[in-house]
């Protein structure tokens, strides 16, 4: 009689510090790069219209091995800034630094969401198994950056960029050199908008001699920084529909995203970060859905086999 009461706290015990994990690295914001991923996935499908196992078995693995990568990547970093979150005014209430979740914890649930990547992988093709250590390397590398590098922005662009190659070699067991034009469009987004949210670090990193764009050229050149990045996406992402020849549902898209990164760099002045959060939470979020429902559109209706 006694026992499942025990069980029972124990299992309650896990699942409320499992919801404190998801909750620290903003599950729900894995929206950011997976509408990336899966369009890599449709333009290597449009190839020829043949996935061995089926398409719809591709795309579960894809999104599973992204959720398991990125899960693995913020509990990480979680794990490597909590010193540094716990000086910082806007970040000492994060769950490590504030006592409400245990290291302990917090790494076992980086290795298993590591595991799940490879599991991912290992059910996708043998080079997806063959390069899915590098590509966790590559996101953990990333959380290391901003303590020698300005340009750790652009590798963490990097670090969402490589998911439509990713899903194309998934996809394709192969990885074809125009894709990588979706690659570096992510890279720009990502970076843009991280330059963005670092803005509010700005006397913080000085005072920690940590790095990025805004503490290199001020917060108002670091501003101007992110909007060439984002042109620069724009730009990738034209000569993306020019080599695969997409039609006018990617046009519409990208017009679509172009007003909302406008609206985007609307809401963060110079002097007035107060909207940083909805400038790079929600907007963001609403740039990689809309660009997947029209582009995943333009792909499924209207694309034809290249």
């Amino acid at each position: 009689m006694v026992a499942v009461p025990l069980i029972s706290f124990g299992m309650s015990g896990f699942f409320q510090r499992l919801r404190l994990t998801l909750d620290m690295i903003k599950f729900e914001h894995s929206v950011f790069a997976l509408p990336f991923a899966l369009t890599g996935a449709l333009l290597a499908w449009r190839q020829d219209g043949r996935v061995p196992g089926g398409l719809g078995t591709k795309l579960g693995w894809i999104v599973l091995a992204m959720v398991g990568a990125r899960s693995a990547a913020m509990a990480f970093n979680r794990l490597l800034d909590a010193e540094i979150d716990a000086r910082n005014p806007r970040t000492r209430t994060r769950h490590l630094p504030a006592g409400l979740l245990s290291r302990r914890f917090a790494w076992g649930f980086t290795a298993a969401a590591a595991a799940v990547l490879l599991l991912a992988a290992a059910n996708l093709n043998p080079l997806c198994l063959r390069l899915a250590p590098a590509a966790l390397g590559m996101v953990f590398f990333y959380s290391f950056t901003k303590r020698f590098t300005s340009f750790s922005h652009l590798i963490l662009g990097f670090a969402l960029g490589i998911a439509p190659a990713a899903a194309w070699i998934a996809i394709r067991g192969s990885l074809d050199p125009r894709i990588l034009w979706l690659t570096a469009a992510v890279t720009l987004w990502t970076a843009g908008f991280d330059i963005i949210y670092a803005c509010q670090d700005f006397e913080f990193d000085r005072r920690e001699g940590l790095y990025s764009v805004p503490r290199l050229l001020g917060i108002r050149r670091a501003l101007m920084v992110s909007r060439l990045l984002h042109a620069g996406m724009l730009i990738c992402l034209a000569a993306l529909i020019s080599v695969f020849r997409l039609g006018l549902l990617s046009y519409l898209g990208m017009a679509t995203v172009i007003v909302l990164l406008l609206y985007e760099h609307s809401l963060v002045k110079p002097n007035d970060l107060s909207r940083v959060n909805a400038a790079f939470f929600t907007v963001n979020g609403w740039v990689s859905m809309v660009f997947f429902v029209f582009w995943a559109a333009d792909i499924v209706l209207f694309g034809g086999n290249i």
